[in-house]
């Protein structure tokens, strides 16, 4: 496994995180034990740095989490946990709940410190509030020691960009953003030079855009236009008809980005785990990468976006 510095931190992360969503059966419904044994082969594969969060699963990917996580030496991994997003729609950013969610999440992962605590989701949040109230109360918490570093996630790029333009330097150790660096959408590569000349650390997740770039293909809920889904999926076929791995092809893609400190994926289950990390480890294949963005050209940058209008990415399609 390779490891990246994330940011100015002190963190040198693997390349391939786990993200902990699935935990909280958010896609099906989960064996506990499969899901915990996910997380240790994780570990023992080389995966360091774990992400999760209250809402995934309305705080039952934290509690399953925490299960696994005190078997586990502390020295073994890294924990990123989120405030802010709680259940579906509820949202509140206000210092007094944000301290005590830390404060919940810290007993249900069964850890004396988190790592990496981020506002979740903060296209729906009011940017003044996240600047002026948010972080402060998360900076507050870092100096009792109870978390080290401070980031914040969102799918559109504009208000990670605004975020980080009107805070003050040192406020943001981390961003998030998911299906924005895959192989049908670059658009997270515009982030890196402002992160870069801030020490900010970026984290990448979703590498086959939520589904979009697997055999499976995208969910019924997912938010991409008829267009870009359409011809992901002839090009999901193609890559069939050559007896490609779309899905690896898609994680090395992510993965090989040098500025990217860590790219997410996730599964209760060890053996996709396991799949993953060899994905990921394989030699890279820059002559099957290179055909799939050529396949994927017509909808290069292609995106979606949510949130409160004023925070909302333009779209192309």
């Amino acid at each position: 496994m390779e490891y990246r510095q994330l940011g100015n931190t002190d963190m040198k992360v693997s390349i391939l995180s786990y993200g902990a969503s699935s935990l909280g059966s958010v896609f099906r419904d989960i064996n506990e034990a499969r899901g915990i044994e996910a997380v240790h082969v994780s570990v023992e594969r080389g995966i360091n740095f774990i992400d999760c969060s209250p809402y995934y699963g309305v705080t039952k990917a934290e509690t399953v989490l925490g299960k696994a996580l005190e078997t586990l030496d502390r020295d073994k991994f890294y924990l990123a946990t989120k405030v802010g997003q709680y259940d579906h729609g509820v949202f509140d950013f206000s210092a007094e709940r944000v301290k005590k969610s830390v404060h919940e999440s810290l007993e249900r992962c069964r850890v004396d410190v988190i790592d990496l605590i981020q506002c979740h989701d903060i296209e729906f949040a009011d940017v003044d509030q996240i600047v002026n109230e948010t972080l402060p109360a998360l900076h507050e918490l870092k100096a009792e020691g109870l978390v080290r570093y401070v980031g914040i996630t969102g799918l559109p790029l504009k208000v990670l960009r605004e975020t980080i333009n009107r805070s003050e330097p040192g406020m943001i150790d981390t961003i998030l953003s998911f299906s924005r660096y895959c192989l049908n959408d670059h658009a997270l590569a515009e982030m890196f030079d402002l992160c870069e000349s801030r020490g900010i650390g970026v984290i990448n997740s979703a590498p086959t855009s939520m589904g979009l770039l697997t055999p499976r293909g995208c969910p019924d809920w997912h938010p991409a236009s008829v267009q870009l889904a359409r011809h992901c999926e002839k090009v999901i076929k193609e890559c069939q008809d050559k007896g490609w791995d779309i899905t690896q092809i898609a994680m090395q893609f992510s993965c090989r980005e040098p500025r990217i400190a860590s790219t997410l994926v996730g599964s209760a289950n060890p053996d996709n785990m396991i799949a993953n990390i060899e994905a990921v480890e394989a030699p890279y294949d820059a002559e099957k990468v290179d055909a799939v963005l050529e396949m994927l050209k017509p909808v290069h940058n292609f995106n979606f976006t949510r949130g409160f209008p004023e925070n909302q990415d333009a779209i192309v399609c």
